[in-house]
């Protein structure tokens, strides 16, 4: 292995630009931090598949593996990170820099350091003794698609008994957090002087209309499906961004609304689209041909770990803090398509991610490879 110290893999992690941004000038390939990854796990005895992910622009996964047999521990994250404001760092975004105790990046925290923490807890861990595998994987384009995850979970390559996704949450487990869809709904009108409405179609007015079925939906959802384990109980339907028209002397020919659901778990991503289908229907029968609703981009639903294999109490043990819920989206819900034990726990705080400046404290750092040892020990080195 190359004899990195736990600051020089950092460093080294964020100095790749992977940026993912659905602006296509913004977005960038993850491939060379995959391949120095790669590399180095490889170095480290470990197998090594790296694969192209379909519907990205030049995005890659990597797949670490050693040991072998059934289960194991899958430890993941994601390779990518969101843009950043430029003019608002303080900072070099590509150069991590320590400053009081604070290391300071893009990436740092959300999340793409978590595999610092991983190479550190690494050292020193007879890998050739290990009777369960021990999977790695970085994943592309969580900040935007996740198509990363997605292909990783329709391929099924491996079933790991247990699995750790290493975002921010400092040091507490998350068990179940909610799901997340952004829809675009499009009205077409007719345009024309606003002096004589008739010989129109106002898309606002039907835009009226539409708001107003789905914020009866939204009370519905609210009312209907709750899980009081989170802070934000209910369902949440929230209407983000509004545009119609183009003057106020011209009867509006076009308004888009873009909105987003929140789902607990319990309620699905394909119900709560047939919900709306099923709300707006009356109006696509009075306006035909005139409403038109697509997803923003694909869904991410809501996830729940399963369990089976106690990790929530394995966890709780070795963390010292009981189960969490969050109101945000991750790949969970995906990794748990493998069939195992699923938590989100990494360090850092979520607070810090998306921001200028982000940074993670390096008091993280032995609590966390403390944490990770000790999960590797005891799933990968169990009779």
């Amino acid at each position: 292995m190359p004899n990195y110290t736990f600051l020089e893999a950092y460093k080294k992690i964020i100095s790749f630009p992977t940026i993912s941004a659905m602006d296509e000038p913004l977005d960038l390939s993850n491939k060379a931090l995959i391949d120095w990854l790669g590399n180095v796990f490889s170095s480290m005895g470990f197998r090594i598949s790296i694969q192209k992910v379909p519907h990205a622009r030049n995005k890659y996964n990597m797949l670490a593996q050693i040991g072998s047999g059934q289960g194991g521990l899958l430890l993941a994250g994601h390779s990518d990170t969101v843009p950043f404001d430029e003019g608002r760092w303080n900072f070099d975004p590509f150069k991590a820099q320590v400053k009081d105790n604070l290391l300071y990046g893009l990436g740092s925290c959300d999340m793409k350091g978590f595999f610092a923490f991983i190479l550190e807890s690494l050292k020193d861990i007879p890998l050739d003794k290990i009777n369960k595998p021990l999977y790695i994987l970085a994943t592309a384009d969580e900040e935007t698609s996740m198509a990363g995850a997605r292909f990783f979970a329709e391929q099924q390559l491996i079933k790991p008994d247990m699995a750790i996704i290493g975002e921010p949450t400092e040091l507490k487990p998350i068990g179940k957090h909610k799901g997340h869809m952004a829809q675009s709904l499009q009205i077409t009108g007719q345009a024309g002087h606003s002096s004589d409405p008739d010989r129109g179609v106002n898309a606002i007015e039907i835009m009226v209309q539409a708001i107003e079925k789905l914020l009866t939906l939204r009370d519905s959802l609210a009312r209907n499906y709750r899980d009081d384990s989170f802070s934000v109980p209910q369902a949440t339907m929230n209407l983000g961004h509004i545009h119609g028209g183009d003057g106020e002397n011209r009867i509006c020919g076009h308004c888009k609304l873009n909105f987003d659901v929140r789902c607990v778990p319990g309620l699905t991503d394909d119900e709560v689209i047939t919900q709306i289908d099923q709300a707006l229907a009356p109006l696509k029968l009075s306006y035909p041909d005139r409403i038109d609703m697509q997803l923003m981009y694909p869904t991410a639903p809501a996830f729940a770990c399963k369990n089976e294999h106690q990790i929530i109490e394995l966890a709780e043990k070795l963390t010292g803090f009981k189960v969490e819920n969050a109101n945000y989206a991750t790949e969970a819900p995906f990794i748990n398509q493998l069939g195992c034990d699923t938590l989100v726990l990494g360090p850092g705080s979520i607070k810090q991610a998306h921001q200028p400046d982000e940074f993670i404290s390096l008091d993280y750092v032995d609590p966390t490879v403390s944490l990770l040892r000790n999960m590797i020990k005891h799933v990968c080195y169990s009779k």
